[in-house]
């Protein structure tokens, strides 16, 4: 990787023109807690991925897996265990629901984000 860098003068200084590329594509609710646990927990991992130019993208791409995985493993686990009748107890399935992303969620959280 051959890149050419340009220099500013500021006092008796040569500073470095270095420029952060922009990605518009948002981050989620799990590419912003993994940030987060980069940010605090593995800040040689987060400047690296920082400076490289790589941490948006592996932020989006975390985000994506786990989404992916939570609606993958929520269809799976009301397949072999179906929530009550919506219509008949919708508190009871709300209940229900809740309880099964929480597991879910849980999941992903130490398989992805917090490792």
């Amino acid at each position: 990787m051959n890149m050419e860098v340009t220099y500013t003068r500021q006092g008796g200084y040569l500073l470095p023109d270095l420029t952060l590329t922009e990605d518009h594509q948002l981050i989620g609710k799990y590419g912003m807690l993994r940030k987060n646990y980069l940010k605090t927990e593995k800040k040689g991992t987060y400047a690296s991925l920082l400076l490289s130019g790589e941490l948006h993208q592996h932020l989006t791409e975390i985000d994506r897996s786990a989404r992916t995985q939570l609606e993958q493993t929520m269809n799976e686990l009301l397949r072999l265990h179906p929530a009550p009748d919506k219509a008949s107890d919708p508190l009871g399935w709300t209940g229900y629901m809740n309880s099964l992303k929480q597991q879910v969620e849980e999941t992903i959280l130490t398989e992805l984000i917090y490792n």
